[in-house]
């Protein structure tokens, strides 16, 4: 058997020594050097995008909460001036409702008024009427009376 060495030695050239000239050296480009760069260069990018979109859902996270904060002091202030307006419409009602319960208790008053005036000018009368049929029934009497005593006591 042929040992390693042996065989390895077998075979290989010996790689000569770049010899020293005045012209540039040749740049050798290794294409899977070259990929691994791009490859590289496209992963930092890849990562740099990734931040960028973090940060653009950040800014914009933080947009929609100041559009939403906006939104829910508008709605709040909407209905503050809501409940300010229903209470103004409340009391103005509460005034109307006022006025005219006052004006139906004046007009009450009065209606009561005119009918105590009826009822005691009716009384009035009444008894007036009643004093009046009462003296001339107090007068037929009494000249009844008289008139049959003259009849009587002249006889």
């Amino acid at each position: 058997m042929v040992n390693q060495k042996e065989q390895s030695g077998k075979g290989v050239r010996p790689v000569a020594e770049p010899q020293k000239t005045d012209e540039a050296p040749e740049t050798v480009v290794d294409p899977l050097a070259e990929l691994l760069g791009r490859a590289q260069r496209a992963y930092l990018d890849y990562m740099e995008a990734q931040k960028e979109v973090a940060k653009a859902y950040k800014e914009r996270e933080k947009q929609v909460e100041v559009s939403y904060k906006e939104a829910e002091r508008k709605a709040s202030k909407a209905c503050e001036a809501a409940i300010e307006k229903a209470v103004r419409v409340r009391e103005q009602a509460e005034l109307q409702a006022d006025e005219a319960c006052r004006k139906a208790k004046e007009k009450a008053m009065e209606v009561y008024r005119q009918s105590i005036e009826q009822a005691l000018k009716a009384r009035d009368e009444a008894i007036e009427l009643a004093w009046e049929v009462s003296k001339e029934t107090t007068e037929k009497a009494w000249q009844m009376f008289q008139g049959n005593s003259k009849v009587t006591g002249g006889s």
